[in-house]
């Protein structure tokens, strides 16, 4: 019996080191990829922590997916999806005056970013920062939306001139 306690400790310990070593590949660029989806940083971090809190409660299944990070990164986005259902439908049965303008205090060109990107439809969004800002493929980012890769390059497409158009870019 101590043998077998041995080697599930050790199993069990391997697991939590993959694990710690998933995390610390992957949390920088989870919460980068929130920030841009938000726009607001303590939000962003919020969201890529519950999003790792729910990848280890099921880390047994998924440290042997083909894409681990593509699991974390949908899970992040419905975390967010679900929150802002659940602000619409606050702000429906409360309705009050809307807040002032952006509070987010950076650089002038990463707030005009933030708010450029705030203006896009959040499918738009989505795909922006899935495959602009994080390099997935049209493919990897279609299975972390649920879409197919044609349905991803065209919100790409109309993203991107969506962009041009708000930041006055030229449609070259």
């Amino acid at each position: 019996m101590r043998a077998t306690e041995l080697a599930a400790a050790e199993s069990v310990l391997a697991n939590q080191v993959s694990f710690e070593e998933f995390f610390l590949a992957s949390y920088q660029r989870l919460a980068r990829a929130m920030l841009l989806l938000t726009g607001d940083r303590s939000e962003a971090e919020e969201l890529a922590q519950d999003a790792f809190v729910r990848v280890y409660e099921r880390w047994e299944r998924v440290r042997d997916m083909e894409s681990p990070e593509g699991y974390l990164f949908r899970t992040a986005m419905n975390l967010h999806r679900k929150r802002l259902r659940r602000l619409a439908v606050r702000a429906r049965r409360h309705p009050r005056e809307r807040e002032g303008p952006d509070q987010f205090q950076s650089v002038e060109r990463k707030a005009d970013l933030v708010r450029a990107l705030s203006r896009l439809r959040d499918g738009q969004r989505e795909v922006l920062v899935l495959v602009d800002w994080l390099g997935l493929e049209s493919e990897e980012a279609g299975q972390v939306l649920g879409l197919s890769a044609e349905a991803v390059r065209a919100r790409l497409h109309r993203a991107r001139a969506a962009l041009r158009g708000i930041l006055g870019g030229s449609d070259d």
